[in-house]
């Protein structure tokens, strides 16, 4: 089996903030801006899973700016679907039914002092993957209906033939708390940057010696290291 690791999510970066850690351990998954400006969701319309509009973890002098900014919610967590028409996503199509595509985003406390970090998210186990011309107009539609990319017609046609669509079981999850998975580093020329921290290392290994992960592309975990991490991941809430 395959398992290899994506960062999603709203981040300094894309958004302007990272999104909220909470004190007990819980956090809200916020979606990047919709640079297409075509989704009817936005920050300030949509309630997350706390009880709280999404708008209202953006900091007090930002709000107004960002409340009906659209957003671009992928991965959805309600049928389980993601995609992305960028190269270096391009190999996510190679994922077979079974294989866990795992997501992390940035995290920082909300309520309470905590540093940036990376976190575990939530994982896909995959039922349907590839590029969406190896689909036929009835799967596409019947698997991947939710899905931002398919939602939007016009964007679809736009992106279509390099458009990597992965569609997850019913046994994938939003992890309802966050698993911080990285660590200060540097790189060569001393700046710093986020790495796999050694205790996820003990579980994920090091990608080959390719620890960074602050803004990489997908990360594959070795074969040796692929029934340890899905265990670790299929154990968390």
């Amino acid at each position: 089996m395959n398992v290899v690791l994506v960062r999603v999510g709203i981040d300094s970066g894309s958004g302007g903030i990272q999104g909220p850690l909470l004190a007990g351990g819980g956090f809200e998954f916020i979606p990047i801006p919709d640079g297409h400006k075509l989704a009817a969701e936005s920050y300030g319309n949509t309630m997350g899973r706390h009880g709280r509009r999404l708008v209202e973890y953006f900091p007090p002098r930002m709000q107004a700016r960002v409340m009906d900014v659209p957003m671009h919610s992928d991965p959805e967590w309600q049928s389980f679907t993601y995609g992305d028409p960028t190269p270096p996503k391009a190999v996510l199509r190679r994922l077979q039914p079974g294989d866990l595509l795992v997501f992390y985003c940035g995290l920082q406390g909300w309520d309470f002092p905590s540093a940036p970090a990376l976190y575990l998210a939530g994982f896909f186990e995959v039922e349907w993957a590839g590029l969406a011309p190896e689909f036929s107009p009835r799967e596409v539609q019947t698997l991947f209906a939710q899905n931002f990319h398919v939602r939007h017609r016009a964007l679809f046609r736009q992106q279509r033939d390099k458009l990597v669509l992965v569609k997850g079981s019913a046994d994938s999850r939003l992890f309802e708390r966050a698993y911080r998975i990285s660590a200060p580093g540097r790189d060569l020329r001393g700046t710093p940057l986020k790495v796999l921290s050694t205790e996820a290392q003990n579980v994920f290994g090091d990608f080959g010696g390719k620890i960074s992960i602050q803004r990489s592309t997908p990360r594959w975990v070795a074969p040796e290291w692929a029934e340890r991490a899905a265990a670790y991941l299929r154990s968390l809430e």
